[in-house]
């Protein structure tokens, strides 16, 4: 059997894509919680803030470190599989993802530095700074990966001429027709992402009666943060199907599995799509409820696979079930969100055994989340690489062959998978020796960051919790 480079292709990027997207998105929502922690310590200095930030900072900087590994190769794959399209869009990608080295990444580095090492060493308003500096610098960050994306969506400010796309307008270029609901969606998912990781966290500690007086402050904080991001999640995700309906009609009817134009269509709960015979199979849904939702009118019209040739739609069933583990998971956090405002009442959110573990167990939950949206995004723009403009097959490079394109993948898989399972381990251990490592009065050196479990163990020992 003949190897696709295409298709190895695409399972290649889509790979390398979703390992590392899991990790920008928790820091940055990890990175403004640090922010605020420190903010706070620097208003109060109230101990307990600082030793905080201390923790979740070591453990951003772990994940930083796995999701700049992750990254930096993403890249190479636009030379080595994708060289048709790299060439056709250099003109809008190549400035704008130096920017995003430029003006975001080398802040980041810069001054999580000084977070890191410069505790003590540099004036508190200095190292407040610092904490900032960082969140801001993945805003801006995912800013530049954003628009650029969004371009590859609904794609604007360009002409394609002889193949090459030549920028006519920066501004429409890079602030495109999806940009603004599709940033909104993505920011207020690293705040979920890192709220659900730091409230579940906390919530283990809690179950084992570990440092309860910081881990009840920030269980606390991420609850609050959780009943008001939840909803605010649902709203904007309502307008940004709106808009996805507007500008790819296609997929949003693969994220329904609907495959005629039709008005008063259900919300299917349940289907298996079948794309051959163009139907689907064992239907459970709720009437007229897809309507309403995507037009706001009970009889509104529908967009269906069928618009379209079949070679011009994406596969069905990727989009479908990737839609609803997203929207599912979305409002079992809703749940938690309200669950954690009605135990508030005696004081119980941190005390119930069965609230605790559901929070703990909810940890991976955001991560599969945003793969799940992600793979909604992705899938369902095929088989465009920009939308309307260039296929898929148009962009991958024509001297690649199936055996090349295998070989490339099952070297990622390899490397990834070891880089991955150092980076949990690393942060299972950080876990494991929890807040009560902040005990020791001194700053994090470089030395200490190579071996920052073994003062914490003593203190462990110390404590009898070993």
């Amino acid at each position: 059997m003949e190897l696709d480079p295409l298709l190895l292709s695409r399972i290649q990027f889509a790979f390398v894509v979703s390992f590392h997207a899991i990790f920008p998105v928790f820091t940055i929502g990890l990175a403004s919680f640090i922010a605020l922690l420190e903010g706070l310590f620097y208003k109060t200095r109230n101990p307990l803030w600082e030793r905080l930030a201390k923790f979740w900072t070591q453990v951003f900087a772990v994940v930083f470190g796995m999701g700049v590994v992750s990254g930096i190769v993403m890249s190479f794959q636009f030379g080595t599989n994708w060289s048709n399209f790299s060439y056709a869009t250099a003109n809008f990608l190549g400035p704008v993802l130096s920017y995003e080295v430029i003006t975001a990444f080398f802040l980041e580095a810069a001054f999580l530095g000084v977070l890191l090492f410069g505790r003590n060493k540099v004036p508190k308003g200095v190292h407040l700074f610092a904490a900032i500096m960082v969140a801001t610098g993945t805003f801006i960050s995912s800013y530049w990966i954003l628009a650029a994306n969004s371009w590859m969506q609904t794609p604007a400010g360009v002409d394609l001429r002889e193949g090459i796309f030549h920028v006519t307008s920066w501004g429409q270029a890079l602030f495109s027709e999806s940009f603004l609901w599709r940033f909104l969606h993505m920011a207020l998912a690293s705040f979920l992402t890192g709220g659900v990781v730091v409230a579940g966290v906390s919530a283990w500690y809690l179950l084992r009666g570990r440092e309860v007086a910081a881990n009840k402050k920030a269980l606390s904080m991420t609850l609050w943060l959780l009943l008001l991001i939840t909803p605010s999640q649902a709203l904007i995700g309502d307008y940004h199907g709106l808009n996805t309906l507007e500008h790819q009609p296609t997929k949003v009817a693969a994220m329904e599995g609907n495959w005629e134009r039709s008005e008063g269509v259900p919300l299917l709960l349940f289907a298996i799509p079948d794309s051959k015979n163009e139907t689907n199979h064992l239907e459970i849904g709720i009437p007229k409820l897809a309507s309403l939702i995507l037009t706001h009118e009970w009889e509104g019209e529908v967009p269906g696979l069928m618009d379209v040739p079949a070679e011009e739609r994406p596969p069905v069933a990727i989009v479908f079930w990737a839609f609803r583990i997203m929207v599912g998971i979305g409002f079992v956090m809703i749940g938690f969100a309200l669950a954690g405002l009605w135990l508030r009442r005696g004081d119980r959110y941190w005390q119930s055994p069965r609230f605790l573990k559901g929070l703990t167990l909810m940890s991976v939950s955001p991560f599969l989340a945003v793969l799940a949206g992600w793979f909604v995004t992705e899938v369902g723009r095929a088989p465009w690489l920009v939308y309307g403009l260039m296929t898929q097959a148009e962009g991958v490079t024509p001297s690649l062959s199936g055996g090349m394109a295998l070989f490339t993948l099952i070297g990622y898989i390899a490397v990834y998978a070891v880089v991955f399972s150092a980076g949990v381990y690393y942060l299972l251990r950080l876990f494991q020796a929890g807040i009560e490592a902040q005990d020791e009065d001194h700053d994090l050196d470089f030395d200490h960051a190579k071996r920052p479990f073994s003062a914490a163990h003593v203190s462990l020992d110390e404590g009898g919790k070993a």
